[in-house]
């Protein structure tokens, strides 16, 4: 039990470094779905839950973070051409749409249609506001 205990920090600690250099998008989606894949994982191993829970929670964080990071440079690259882009996984399971919108050129800012298919089953749709990266003031 106390190896297990260790390994769960050791792998906690793990994932907090690596969600320090992601975008809070990024880390929305890797909370998300470590979140959903650590419950699901407690329910399918009923030999060991935790085993089950920290399997399922560093499979579905890094699912998230994929989606999360493959839907935002869909919507980074619509907006860049000016086209709709389209990605989509191998086994055809996920598909990731991202079509234009609009150009507002006072704020430098593109709104990008950004839809998301698991399954054939459309499970985001939302606009997205891409700006160009002009930094004005001496803030962060």
């Amino acid at each position: 039990m106390k190896k297990m205990i260790i390994w769960i920090i050791i792998g906690m600690f793990g994932i907090g470094l690596l969600a320090s250099c992601a975008t809070p998008a990024q880390r929305q989606g890797t909370g998300i779905g470590g979140a959903l894949g650590a419950i699901a994982g407690a329910l399918i191993d009923s030999d060991n839950r935790w085993r089950g829970a920290v399997i399922g929670g560093a499979v579905g964080a890094a699912l998230g973070g994929t989606v999360t990071e493959i839907s935002a440079q869909a919507s980074r690259e619509a907006a860049q051409t000016g086209k709709p882009v389209t990605y989509e996984s191998t086994d055809g399971w996920q598909r990731v749409e991202s079509r234009p919108v609009s150009y507002d050129s006072l704020t430098k800012c593109h709104k990008v249609r950004e839809r998301v298919w698991q399954d054939d089953k459309l499970v985001k749709d939302e606009v997205r506001e891409v700006c160009e990266s002009d930094k004005t003031e001496n803030t962060y």
